[in-house]
């Protein structure tokens, strides 16, 4: 059995050998026999973000390879296996791709196709055209849009201007050379020949800004006018004073609301970092007028703060001062709103005519009159000389006819009997209308002397002085000094105060003074005390043979030598016959109730009754009457006037003389007096 296996075995192995016979084929006809690529054909992919990039497919029927041509750039081809594809960057425009395929044998073919390449033109183009915070003049361009290349802008303001590329990201700038409205142009590029375009208005201005001076022509001064008021910018109707300027602005009130007035916006908040005080030159018809100047956030009108001031001149340019050192700096105030006469409702008449120029801010309170030294003491640089000694208090007298919160207050010390102060201000004073001073003086003493002399700070031997006296002591009463015949040629910038001249001081409470409310006026008061030496016409009505006229003082001697004095006569009539005078308010009996008058009476024993009346109810009177003691002489009375009722007001004075007895208007029954005052 084993042999048979081993036979079996044998048998294989040679069969084995026999299948390993090695064969050869050598014939490769068939390879020559092939064709050469045919349907040749590039498919183009472009894409749409406007680079230009196309991906280019060759397809062929039995090409292993291709060779393209791109028909732009570089004329050497770019090598393609089949079923793969290249890419090539192409500018916009027609372009012939050249296809080389080559088949297994190296048989090739070739096709040109033509590639078209258009650009896509830019989408969603948004342009932004700014005026630069800085130059109301410059613009700021910028734009963004989607498939562009880059921007050109044109401003607009010339036919023939180059204009400017820029690209997404930048901002171009271009100032302007005048005010209008111009049309700002960007064109987006594509790369190609598509492009978008857009074109954007920008009206240039000038910024409306402090200080308002209303002189520019293009500016556009847009007050906005509420509930009566009106304001126009004009020619400068009076073009005089400290204002020759070409253009002011004019505010009219018409009848509408007592608050009717106008606002301006401006182009930007107003800066109160380092300036805090309004200044603003006004013409008004009457002294006195209310003049409101408020600022406010145009979007936020309860952030707002005013301040209201009176005119101090009829008929005259004067720059007034609002003192706005009390506004919230962290606010933002971009509006100017301006009320004349805020509670009283215009007619739109010349009495509610006012006009109005250079609205600015400046540093500090401007040191000119009225002086009501309500500012801080260091703003008055009193200068002191030989005794006098001037400063700034809080008022430690208020009551009367001044409540105000400040004083000046002059000691006289020790030094030279003409020791006093003086005071530069900032500019000449203007004798122009107004040549009566007013000042309030609160006087230890009856009669204590008071001078007030004006100077030029820049020639002293230029100046003008008056001097009155005191008629009431420890209250304070408003002195009255004439500059009537002061020469309005010169400049005066200084005020000099110097009390009880020709008397040496010793700084006691006996020469102690207070003093405010320094101011110009263009008329004489009428009242209490009287001294009749203001050239003024003192309306005394005369009733039942009583006559007074204001006469050059016949008998300047002993206790009453004054200039002028009133001279009553006393005709036939009735036994009451006399005069009243009616004063410009009330007598202030909370002062004193003591009435004093010097009398010059032809006869002892002559009665003078001296009665005070309320000229709207003549009801309310009261009336006290003495004996002149001696006759042909100037003696003072005193009239007891303690049991009067002070709740009514006194706004008359009445003089009868011998009442009872008739008079003839002879020189017994005419009679001379002067200098009533309260004691």
């Amino acid at each position: 059995m084993k042999k048979i296996k081993f036979l079996i075995t044998g048998l294989m192995a040679v069969l084995l050998l026999a299948g390993c016979t090695k064969m050869e084929f050598t014939d490769t006809s068939f390879v020559d026999r092939g064709e050469a690529p045919s349907g040749l054909s590039a498919m183009f992919d472009i894409t749409q973000d406007n680079t230009g990039l196309v991906t280019i497919t060759p397809n062929g029927v039995g090409a292993v390879n291709y060779d393209v041509y791109f028909g732009h750039g570089a004329t050497t081809p770019t090598k393609v296996a089949a079923g793969k594809n290249t890419t090539h960057v192409y500018p916009e425009g027609v372009y012939p791709v050249k296809l080389i395929g080559y088949s297994v044998s190296g048989k090739k073919s070739e096709v040109t196709q033509q590639l078209t390449v258009t650009f896509r033109a830019p989408e969603n183009l948004d342009v932004t055209v700014t005026v630069d915070p800085a130059n109301n003049y410059k613009v700021n361009v910028s734009a963004t849009a989607l498939y562009e290349t880059n921007f050109k802008v044109y401003f607009g303001e010339s036919p023939t201007e180059v204009p400017v590329t820029f690209l997404e990201g930048q901002t171009v700038s271009y100032v302007y050379r005048a005010t209008g409205t111009y049309q700002v142009k960007v064109i987006a590029y594509s790369g190609g020949a598509a492009t978008t375009q857009r074109i954007v208005p920008v009206t240039i201005v000038d910024p409306i800004l402090l200080p308002l001076t209303f002189e520019s022509p293009t500016i556009n001064y847009n007050w906005f006018n509420f509930d009566g008021g009106a304001v126009t910018v004009i020619a400068n109707p009076q073009s005089n004073g400290i204002n020759t300027s070409a253009k002011v602005a004019k505010m009219v009130k018409n009848a509408g609301q007592p608050w009717g007035g106008s606002f301006l916006t401006l182009s930007s908040n107003i800066d109160f970092s380092a300036n805090k005080i309004f200044r603003m030159k006004v013409y008004s018809p009457r002294v006195g007028a209310k003049v409101l100047l408020k600022v406010e956030n145009s979007a936020n009108a309860a952030q707002n703060y005013e301040k209201e001031v009176l005119t101090t001149r009829a008929n005259a340019w004067e720059d007034l001062a609002f003192d706005y050192r009390g506004i919230n700096t962290g606010n933002n105030y971009n509006r100017i709103v301006l009320i004349f006469d805020n509670g009283t409702p215009g007619d739109g008449s010349a009495n509610f005519t006012w006009l109005f120029d250079d609205i600015r801010l400046v540093a500090t309170m401007p040191l000119d009159l009225p002086l009501d030294f309500e500012s801080s003491p260091s703003t008055y640089p009193w200068f002191n000389f030989d005794g006098g000694n001037a400063t700034v208090v809080a008022n430690p007298v208020s009551g009367g006819i001044n409540t105000s919160a400040s004083v000046g207050k002059m000691v006289k010390n020790a030094g030279q009997v003409w020791g006093g102060s003086f005071l530069t201000l900032s500019s000449p004073m203007n004798f122009a209308t107004n040549k009566v001073f007013r000042m309030k003086v609160y006087s230890p003493r009856v009669g204590a002397k008071v001078l007030l002399k004006v100077e030029n700070s820049a020639n002293a031997g230029q100046n003008y002085e008056k001097e009155v006296t005191t008629s009431i002591a420890n209250a304070w009463e408003d002195l009255v000094f004439d500059y009537s015949g002061i020469n309005t040629a010169n400049s005066y910038d200084r005020i000099v105060l110097i009390f009880e001249l020709g008397t040496m001081g010793d700084g006691s409470a006996n020469y102690t003074f207070y003093f405010d409310d320094i101011r110009l006026t263009n008329t004489f008061p009428v009242q209490l005390p009287l001294n009749f030496e203001y050239p003024i016409t003192y309306g005394w009505f005369d009733f039942d043979g009583g006559n007074v006229t204001v006469v050059n003082n016949p008998v300047s001697a002993g206790i009453n030598t004054s200039a002028k004095v009133a001279k009553m006569v006393k005709n036939a009539g009735q036994v009451w016959g006399g005069s009243f005078l009616t004063l410009d308010g009330p007598i202030n009996f909370a002062i004193s109730r003591s009435l004093r008058m010097k009398v010059y009476s032809p006869r002892a024993g002559a009665k003078v009754l001296l009665k005070v009346e309320n000229s709207a109810n003549p009801g309310q009177n009261f009336e006290r009457e003495v004996v002149i003691p001696n006759g042909n002489a100037w003696q003072e009375l005193s009239f007891d006037f303690s049991a009067i009722p002070t709740t009514n007001p006194y706004d008359r004075v009445v003089i009868i003389f011998d009442l009872g007895a008739m008079g003839d208007g002879s020189a017994n029954y005419t009679y001379y007096f002067d200098d009533i005052r309260l004691n």
